[in-house]
């Protein structure tokens, strides 16, 4: 009988062109519970920015189309100013719809913003920071009254969201961009961030891996990815960002 035959599989060009993304996702299911740690699957975006765009404000295009301001603004400090009276915060822990619910929820909060920041490429879209050749960590930057809320508390918010144990990943998501970070704007600010990690450091059996930075350059994600879940996600079920709220916060894409 004679031998089959069957060609190899064709690789196109454009195929090696799609940005990166964390690989089990697709198979993940639309609901996840909440405990130990709150976990998000998101969906991936059909569009996909030309990646010759990305390798040029990298270094990687022709010299005439490089920017070599750009990592000196990605990676200076966020010089945005909060409302008066107001303080800003921000945090890095996995993905940041379930995070900033769990901020606008908060007492004394009075605005959320999710972004990307602490990366060297100039205005990143989703896109560019999915690939993980940027360098930012997907955040969200917390607007707060400090007569009405403490730093201490949005801390609390902060270590009861994500496992900070686990190096640039929260559960199925996995990357740089998912990494668990506290980004100060203030000495005090910083001291408290510290003496918070080595109280949960005791707390928990393994090594935290959470950084802490100086706040740098705060890029504003996507409309839509705004307030994702309270305006209820691809799903269309919105979620309470009530004051004092205590619903499980359900993740999907």
């Amino acid at each position: 009988m004679p031998a089959l035959i069957t060609s190899p599989p064709v690789i196109s060009a454009a195929s090696l062109s799609k940005p990166l993304h964390s690989l089990s996702k697709a198979a993940l299911p639309l609901f996840k519970p909440i405990c130990p740690f709150p976990k998000t699957a998101r969906s991936i975006s059909v569009y996909k920015r030309p990646m010759n765009n990305l390798f040029n404000r990298l270094g990687y295009g022709s010299r005439s189309q490089q920017d070599p301001s750009s990592a000196a603004i990605a990676e200076g400090p966020d010089d945005d100013v909060p409302s008066p009276g107001q303080q800003f915060a921000q945090f890095g822990a996995g993905c940041f719809w379930g995070l900033e619910l769990a901020c606008q929820r908060v007492p004394g909060v009075t605005k959320t913003e999710v972004g990307y920041s602490h990366g060297f490429v100039h205005n990143p879209i989703y896109e560019d920071v999915c690939t993980g050749m940027t360098g930012h960590n997907e955040v969200v930057r917390v607007q707060y009254d400090p007569k009405e809320c403490s730093f201490e508390n949005l801390l609390d918010v902060f270590w009861k969201r994500h496992d900070p144990t686990t190096l640039n990943r929260q559960g199925n998501d996995v990357g740089t961009q998912y990494r668990s970070g506290i980004y100060f704007y203030t000495d005090e600010q910083e001291k408290l961030a510290r003496e918070s990690l080595e109280k949960q450091q005791k707390i928990l059996n393994k090594k935290i891996v959470t950084e802490i930075l100086p706040a740098k350059k705060f890029y504003r994600a996507e409309e839509y990815h705004q307030q994702y879940l309270a305006k209820g996600g691809s799903m269309g079920r919105r979620q309470s960002a009530e004051k004092g709220c205590n619903d499980p916060i359900r993740c999907y894409g």
